[in-house]
């Protein structure tokens, strides 16, 4: 029997991830007994406005857990691998938002639209882990058209916000603006270069095979959650002078073939896809229409010519949303309904 209420823990709760994770929880009217915020010590206190009522934000330690049972966590990878163990050791199922987990075998890696039944296999660690933010909006398109059409090749590239990379990138985008515009001096701190006005192709660290390693993420997730190991997928992650929302042009070879309009019918009757899709009226997807929306939203759909079953679209998402504190709340919310 699921749970009237769970008690729920939002970990990092001051960050752009945890104001989300907030937001979906009061829309969605997610069933809260007892709802705690935890964040480090220099925010312990801060109160945050929740269903009407203020909460003072606690803090994060070993004993912050007693009586939770879903945990929210968004406060970086390093905090995770540390608290999320101690969680689930007390009782509570993490839901974890960083990389942290990703990739651990024993580890759930769910999209609630694609993969749902792989949350059971929380039971084994006490965690599941929410994909990267491009991956999921991603992934969405993917495994919808993958089961009306099995997809041989994927190419993308992205072009990603600066709130993908947190509150502090957000200013800095904003400082170089108003500093450009002022004709003074541009201020690098979270980029290696100026991100105003400018499209960097780098987000996070370069590896070995001179792929960054957002670009393998995409890779390495989509194959887990779809569970097809060999899954033929290359990405290009570029950071662009977008406050919020990440955009992704995504081009798919199929086995066999598929029309524009066959992929928009399927497209448009899977759960969390929306499809904007009428050129000659302008209609297609821009950041504005995903801004505070939990849908992923397709358009340009068009045959590639250049092949013989391919198709090329444009998927748009916000990452807060979707890409981050959506997923995770639907994620409790199946923890709750199926197995708590």
């Amino acid at each position: 029997m699921s749970l009237s209420q769970a008690n729920v823990a939002v970990v990092g709760a001051t960050g752009a991830v945890g104001e989300q994770m907030l937001a979906v929880l009061e829309e969605h009217e997610f069933p809260i007994g007892e709802l705690r915020l935890l964040a480090s010590e220099r925010s312990v206190g801060k109160k945050i406005r929740f269903r009407g009522k203020e909460h003072a934000v606690k803090l994060l330690d070993e004993n912050a857990f007693e009586g939770i049972d879903i945990v929210l966590s968004s406060a970086g990878g390093s905090v995770s691998e540390k608290f999320c163990p101690i969680a689930a050791q007390a009782g509570a199922v993490c839901v974890d938002n960083t990389s942290a987990f990703r990739m651990d075998p024993d580890v759930p890696l769910v999209v609630p639209e694609v993969n749902p039944d792989d949350i059971a296999l929380y039971k084994s660690t006490g965690i599941i882990a929410n994909p990267n933010c491009s991956t999921i909006q991603m992934v969405l398109v993917l495994d919808a058209l993958n089961r009306v059409n099995p997809i041989k090749r994927v190419v993308v590239s992205t072009y990603q916000s600066v709130s993908g990379a947190g509150r502090t990138a957000m200013e800095e985008l904003a400082n170089q603006s108003v500093a450009i515009f002022n004709g003074k001096p541009v201020e690098k701190k979270k980029f290696p270069h100026q991100i105003a006005f400018n499209c960097l192709p780098h987000i996070d660290v370069f590896l070995a095979n001179a792929y960054t390693r957002e670009e393998m993420k995409m890779v390495n997730e989509t194959r887990k959650i779809m569970g097809i190991p060999d899954f033929r997928l290359t990405a290009t992650a570029v950071r662009v002078p977008v406050f919020s929302g990440h955009s992704e042009s995504i081009n798919i070879e199929f086995e066999s073939a598929i029309t524009p309009d066959e992929a928009r019918e399927v497209l448009g009757a899977y759960k969390g896809i929306t499809v904007l899709d009428e050129p000659e009226h302008n209609v297609y997807p821009v950041n504005g229409d995903a801004s505070d929306k939990d849908d992923v939203f397709v358009g340009r759909i068009r045959a590639d010519e250049s092949v013989e079953h391919g198709l090329n679209l444009w998927c748009v998402s916000d990452n807060l949303r979707k890409g981050a504190a959506t997923n995770a709340v639907q994620i409790a919310q199946i923890l709750r309904e199926r197995y708590l």
